[in-house]
């Protein structure tokens, strides 16, 4: 994630602005420029100042609060949008400002996604494996609890995963370090393209060779992961416990991981962050990230930025007594994982707005 800056009055931005603070321009995001623009009204419709267009609207979800990007010409819905299945009644105040929270996750996915310009298909234009998203709520009275899952390019989210207080116990039930919903998203979109790019990719063999075999019994694996647990020694092996549970996991927490070290090293680099720490004699906690980690070809420099920024942020966090910002490990065989994800993006990835 880039900060961005308006282009009435050279104010920074950040992604999830509607006004400029400064000259109170409307605001609005430019997904085929992955940039935000300052918006003055024309009729109906509004002129875009980050590059002089005209003629653009708003996201049908805009009305609801829930979408500041710019929807292409004759279209209803924006490029992330497009993609919304099934919605919450919005009549209801908190699901309402649960789909929000949800919108917002789901928006910042997207950003990823078009930054590198991945494959990504609807539903109308394919039918079968087109990407969708249905958020859907819990029916107490039917005895109905809705699982987020992946199944063929239909993503379901439980709404409740909204809720900070179900999220946390979830959390501590699951003896989990780490559950947010952006999370969820990056990590269920991980499943669609592994359909995509590795199943329906030619790279099936090679990433076997990397994650294991797949086509063994997922109903199984899944019984005996929540019977018997990750082995002792899976740190050594795996980014998360529940990686360690079937082949596809192992895939998707890695997808879900990459995207959380791009993006996040993205943001550091807007800010111009550094890690230099004075007692660091050998520079093993010294980091620079003065480069575009969407558009970088090789992951040991991500690598090389990440370790050092995440002791610096972690000991940090520490300091104010919360959690680390990122409580992983990443042994040496998680980093090649991590490199195959990497090649796989950037065997396809067209990077945009550098």
């Amino acid at each position: 994630m880039k900060l961005f800056v308006c282009q009435a009055c050279g104010n920074v931005l950040y992604f999830e602005n509607r006004t400029c603070t400064r000259c109170g321009h409307g605001l609005a995001f430019l997904p085929e420029k992955a940039t935000m623009s300052a918006i003055e009204p024309e009729g109906e419709t509004f002129r875009t100042l980050a590059d002089g267009g005209r003629g653009r609207a708003f996201c049908a979800n805009a009305a609801f609060d829930a979408c500041n990007w710019l929807t292409e010409p004759g279209e209803r819905y924006c490029r992330a949008c497009r993609h919304n299945g099934t919605v919450p009644d919005l009549s209801a105040p908190v699901r309402l400002a649960r789909w929000r929270e949800l919108e917002a996750a789901k928006h910042r996915l997207f950003y990823s996604l078009l930054r590198w310009n991945l494959p990504v298909r609807t539903r109308a234009e394919d039918p079968e494996h087109g990407l969708i998203f249905n958020f859907l709520a819990d029916d107490p009275a039917r005895g109905q609890r809705i699982t987020t899952g992946h199944d063929n390019g239909q993503i379901t989210i439980a709404l409740t995963e909204a809720d900070e207080l179900e999220r946390e116990r979830r959390r501590l039930e699951m003896g989990e370090p780490y559950r947010t919903l952006l999370g969820h998203f990056r990590h269920e979109v991980g499943h669609y393209f592994w359909d995509v790019l590795v199943r329906d990719g030619g790279r099936l063999n090679t990433c076997r060779a990397m994650f294991g075999d797949d086509s063994m019994d997922y109903g199984q694996a899944l019984q005996r992961h929540y019977a018997e647990g990750p082995p002792q020694d899976w740190r050594e092996n795996f980014v998360s416990a529940y990686a360690t549970m079937h082949p596809w996991e192992d895939f998707a927490e890695t997808w879900a991981h990459y995207l959380h070290i791009v993006d996040t090293l993205e943001m550091a680099a807007a800010f111009g962050i550094e890690v230099r720490p004075s007692a660091d004699r050998i520079g093993g906690l010294s980091a620079q990230i003065a480069f575009d980690p969407y558009g970088v070809g090789s992951l040991d420099a991500i690598i090389a930025a990440w370790l050092p920024f995440t002791f610096a942020m972690n000991s940090i966090n520490r300091a104010m007594g919360t959690r680390d910002l990122y409580p992983f490990v990443l042994s040496p065989a998680v980093i090649e994982k991590l490199r195959f994800i990497h090649r796989l993006v950037q065997d396809v990835a067209k990077p945009q707005g550098r």
